[in-house]
């Protein structure tokens, strides 16, 4: 497994190529065993495709910014918006909790 470096980060494409595929894979097959597949599939094809990963290294916490106008940019299928919105939300959750799996490591505590 590759160290995690937040400066290298930065230049994530360059670094960790590889780890973020696996954490956006993982994600996906997590999300399809329990979501319908065909919106699994349109989310991850059509909204997903240009998201990005970022990681915040004054508080430890991955975020994963969405495009411009996800919910419009699903074409594939027809959904309900707030289905939509709700499971959309719920992958970029799933992404972020995969991302902290694949660098192993730990989330930061909620509690304040």
């Amino acid at each position: 497994m590759t160290e995690f470096d937040p400066e290298r980060f930065e230049d994530k494409y360059a670094h960790y190529f590889t780890e973020l595929q696996r954490a956006y894979k993982n994600a996906f097959e997590v999300m399809n065993d329990s979501y319908d597949s065909e919106l699994i599939h349109g989310i991850d094809q059509q909204i997903l495709n240009e998201s990005e990963p970022f990681y915040d290294a004054e508080t430890g916490t991955f975020r994963v910014e969405l495009p411009a106008n996800p919910t419009e940019r699903l074409t594939a299928i027809v959904v309900d918006e707030a289905k939509l919105q709700t499971t959309l939300d719920r992958y970029v959750e799933e992404i972020e909790r995969q991302l902290y799996d694949v660098f192993d490591l730990e989330p930061p505590s909620d509690e304040s």
